[in-house]
């Protein structure tokens, strides 16, 4: 028991440890423009390609970039909200080129792709959310948790109930209509 309590100690101890140490200015200078040196890198190598394979390829440079300046900033700056916008920046980064991905699809196949994209974008921003909340030293903090999950359980459910509804607009008739309310059972949806 006793080592089980100092290894969790330890392990604790690191993982703090790495949002303690702030960069300084030159550091963080330095960082930054090597962050645009590797854009530009990725912007030349999506320069060959061609249509979409062309827009998946820049999007994945854009989602690097805003990434790394927003891992950056919170590494400046060591803040809940700046931790919190680097999860932001990498569920908007997922986003931006799963969206590009589905454009290789067509009619519901493209829906449901954008739809799944879109859920997996919305769970991303509420689980960020719900750890900026469980940052948060004020004496209120167990209700604002609360508060949280409650809000993020709410809003993931209504994104995956979404994708789901989507699934079932390839289907007709009576086939159509058990999937949507199957989804709606499933989903908790009214």
């Amino acid at each position: 028991m006793k080592t089980r309590l100092l290894m969790l100690s330890a392990v604790m101890s690191c993982a703090f440890t790495g949002n303690v140490m702030a960069l300084t200015k030159q550091e963080y200078k330095t960082e930054k423009d090597r962050i645009s040196a590797d854009y530009k890198a990725g912007k030349d190598k999506c320069a060959t390609l061609k249509d979409n394979a062309k827009d998946i390829c820049m999007s994945e440079a854009k989602g690097a970039e805003k990434v790394a300046k927003a891992e950056l900033e919170a590494q400046y700056k060591p803040t809940p909200r700046n931790t919190e916008k680097v999860a932001f920046a990498k569920g908007d980064a997922a986003y931006d080129t799963a969206k590009e991905k589905c454009d290789d699809l067509k009619g519901n196949d493209k829906d449901v792709c954008v739809k799944d994209a879109k859920a997996a974008h919305v769970k991303a921003k509420e689980d960020a959310k719900v750890a900026k909340t469980s940052a948060d030293t004020s004496k209120n903090k167990s209700e604002k948790m609360t508060e949280a999950k409650k809000d993020a359980s709410a809003e993931k459910r209504e994104a995956d109930y979404k994708a789901a509804k989507e699934r079932c607009d390839a289907l007709t008739g009576a086939p159509k209509d058990t999937c949507q309310n199957d989804a709606k059972a499933k989903f908790g949806m009214k």
